[in-house]
């Protein structure tokens, strides 16, 4: 077996094993690679309880670690995942909303574990960077607005049009 040469360990709180199924059911180029059950007791568990979770988000080796309540996940990490349009924005930020997590502003939002997730729309990114610097202000303070990215205001924001 290969290992990856960097991996992301992610802490939960004996959950690791739900939230990996989570990502790779909603996300693309995710799964589950293995799960590993601890050979002894350990200070957050015991023998034969899911102590690791080898898993991939959207192509990225991440380790779920059952390490118990010690620590707890904050926006200090996060995933951020490109979109190409509105329906994908809508389906991922939904996706992780409707399944117990919480939104936040500017396209952020954390998952029921805790993990803070930004779903960020390529044309907000071009909006933000763009050349004319007007057209980027008013992008991004109707980004400043938002909870989940509304593609088309950001759109009409930038090139003046109004929404």
């Amino acid at each position: 077996m290969k290992h990856a040469k960097n991996t992301i360990c992610l802490w939960y709180n004996g959950d690791a094993e739900e939230a990996a199924n989570f990502y790779a059911r909603t996300f693309p180029d995710s799964s589950v690679e293995a799960v590993y059950r601890a050979p002894g007791d350990y200070p957050s568990g015991k023998q034969g309880d899911v102590l690791t979770v080898t898993f991939t988000v959207l192509g990225i080796p991440c380790l779920g670690l059952n390490g118990g309540p010690a620590f707890k996940h904050s926006e200090a990490f996060s995933f951020q995942v490109a979109t190409y349009d509105q329906e994908e924005t809508d389906r991922y930020w939904n996706a992780i909303i409707q399944h117990g997590g919480s939104e936040s502003a500017c396209g952020w939002c954390k998952d029921k574990w805790g993990l803070s997730w930004q779903i960020t729309p390529v044309a907000l990114t071009e909006a933000i960077t763009d050349p004319d610097p007007a057209a980027a202000k008013r992008a991004f303070e109707a980004m400043m607005g938002m909870r989940k990215i509304d593609i088309a205001a950001i759109e009409a924001a930038r090139f003046g049009t109004g929404k």
